[in-house]
């Protein structure tokens, strides 16, 4: 499918009072590149073009104009299965993402859940390279594949030594200990009894567990105690 094409069609889906709503989220983003795409109609685009098999220029078309053109692409190569493929196209496309909004949607699922041994190795990259987005990127892989049956405790240590001043680096390392502790709570406390954590980041991760449904009441008592 045409870039042409599939421009025209995000803009006869743009919603300008959702426009409005979406800019408030993520207000380093240039308003005037968002065209107002609500998640589910973006998602059902994605899928369209995917299934199309003709998704290749669109994909090769870097940088993009439009704030949804890069979600669009994000969600395209989030559908590729094959591995190498994957990975392939996210380093491509990592560099262009520059909000938290469009990092997070990035959830290579069909592609990672069945390579974890292979993927150690480029989140080992994507959290020592220093930029913003990257970095958030590959904290979000941890959290979202490496807290359940494939943890170890390396993994929590590798993010505890992630240093920046970054906000949107630092809010994610706190969701991703915040989200240790309801996981995988013997392994992850320490960090928190011990202080192994920059205080905004401590700080940050004992509110959000405490405002997770995951973790009982007795754990968030103590946390309380942890300040």
């Amino acid at each position: 499918m045409k870039k042409e094409e599939i421009r025209s069609r995000l803009f006869d889906m743009q919603d300008i009072e959702f426009k409005k709503f979406q800019c408030k989220l993520i207000p380093g983003v240039n308003s005037d590149t968002v065209i107002g795409v609500r998640t589910p109609l973006l998602r059902k685009l994605a899928k369209e073009i995917f299934k199309s098999d003709d998704y290749e220029e669109f994909i090769r078309d870097l940088p993009h104009e439009y704030y949804e053109e890069v979600n669009l692409h994000g969600m395209i190569i989030c559908m590729v299965s094959d591995y190498d493929e994957a990975i392939h196209e996210v380093n491509k496309l990592l560099p262009y993402v520059d909000n938290w909004a469009t990092c997070d949607l990035l959830s290579c699922k069909k592609a990672f859940k069945d390579n974890l041994d292979k993927l150690e190795t480029d989140v080992k990259r994507w959290i020592s390279s220093g930029d913003t987005y990257t970095v958030r990127f590959g904290i979000g892989v941890l959290l979202e594949f490496y807290l359940d049956d494939a943890f170890d405790l390396k993994y929590l240590e590798w993010v505890a030594r992630v240093e920046s001043d970054e906000y949107y680096i630092r809010m994610m390392k706190a969701w991703y200990f915040a989200t240790a502790l309801a996981k995988q709570y013997d392994e992850a406390i320490p960090y928190i009894e011990n202080h192994r954590l920059e205080e905004w980041v401590h700080r940050k991760t004992i509110q959000k567990a405490k405002e997770s449904f995951r973790v009982s009441d007795d754990t968030k008592a103590y946390l309380n105690t942890l300040k």
